[in-house]
């Protein structure tokens, strides 16, 4: 196989870069001229701003998505001896937050239309032990969440993946539970420079308690009321987090064109394509497709110079290092049969309609020739 240089990668983000480079050395230009490098002015803006964004009361920045989860989840109490539901179909960073806090996480199945946490099965798990449900935003679609919230168990989003999206409740993503947690991982729809994260929540007490939390559990300055952690997100990070907030929903918007493009041109393919929901319930942060030829296809692409991904080849509970949880293979058929199939194509909102039409184009010559 003769694999050639890679022409349209799977996000660019160089020409994001481009277009607010001027905005972002001037904001850090002021910042390391005043060396406030850590929870100054933008930190608190870009903690308001992005608030109003998702339609919730506060929003901590913390450093990065995986520390965002683990405090959300002190926050809530739990701890060792205590259950989360979740789905094994997500980053692993889902999974090591609810272990670093003691707790076990309970697996089930996704929804094989989505690739979502099936609803259902998690209201089927609810016990006397589950101290929260844990629902993944999964490549920029809402999990339902209105059900959910009917278990009177508190809910914490994932929302990783789903900055601006909508949901089913007719609120954003970080205000539909108790708490929600963002990476700002440089790659997403709203990423750092770095490494970054938030918590939202519409809970003023558990708000006071993140903020003590991510800091040492400091009131004041060498004051420690409670056990905290190191996460803080820093003023370099919070300013270029506040240029991209503005551009956020135009970015989503353009991603939503993107894909309602791969859906015409792939629409006669023996492939699955994700289904686009109505309004803004979906920002792509990927575009993911599911093949059983999965990795011929991918190969093909590359010989296209044609990037592509697999979110995620090993679903969790396979993971060697949740070996200790003892979740036999086969316990989680959609999970397991949907990790062998997804294929994410090029998606980012400076995706040009020709580079678009290529990657297509590609997609169909690899089925035109089986």
């Amino acid at each position: 196989m003769t694999v050639i240089a890679m022409q349209i990668p799977l996000v660019d983000l160089r020409a994001q870069y481009d277009a607010i480079r001027d905005e972002v050395t001037a904001a850090w230009d002021e910042i390391l001229g005043s060396m406030h490098l850590f929870l100054g002015p933008n930190c608190e803006a870009f903690d308001d701003e992005f608030a109003a964004l998702c339609g919730a009361r506060h929003a901590i920045g913390v450093g990065n998505g995986t520390d965002a989860l683990i405090l959300a989840l002190r926050a809530l109490k739990v701890g060792p001896g205590d259950e989360v539901i979740t789905v094994s179909f997500t980053f692993f960073a889902t999974v090591e937050a609810i272990r670093a806090v003691g707790a076990t996480p309970v697996f089930v199945d996704v929804d094989e239309a989505t690739a979502l946490m099936d609803v259902d099965a998690a209201l089927a798990r609810v016990g006397s032990r589950t101290k929260a449900i844990l629902p993944v935003h999964l490549f920029g679609r809402t999990v339902p969440l209105a059900r959910l919230r009917a278990a009177r168990v508190p809910v914490l989003e994932d929302a990783c993946q789903a900055h601006g999206a909508t949901l089913d409740v007719g609120a954003r993503a970080g205000s539909g539970g108790a708490v929600a947690a963002f990476s700002f991982y440089f790659s997403k729809n709203l990423g750092a420079y770095g490494e970054g994260g938030s918590i939202t929540t519409n809970d003023d007490a558990l708000a006071e308690e993140l903020r003590l939390l991510r800091n040492h559990g400091q009131r004041t300055r060498y004051e420690s009321v409670l056990m905290g952690y190191n996460s803080r997100l820093d003023e370099l990070q919070a300013a270029v987090l506040r240029i991209k907030l503005r551009r956020l929903l135009e970015w989503n918007a353009r991603r939503r064109q993107i894909a309602r493009g791969y859906d015409e041109l792939l629409a006669d393919l023996p492939v699955k394509r994700p289904p686009l929901p109505k309004g803004e319930e979906h920002v792509f942060h990927l575009y993911v497709i599911r093949s059983p030829q999965r990795d011929a296809l991918r190969e093909r692409l590359a010989e296209h110079g044609i990037a592509t991904g697999v979110h995620y080849p090993i679903p969790c509970h396979l993971q060697q290092a949740a070996a200790e949880l003892g979740v036999r293979r086969g316990s989680l058929p959609v999970t397991e049969r949907v990790s062998g199939e997804v294929l994410s194509l090029p998606m980012y909102a400076e995706l040009t309609d020709t580079q678009l039409e290529r990657v297509a184009g590609a997609v169909r010559g690899f089925f035109a020739k089986r």
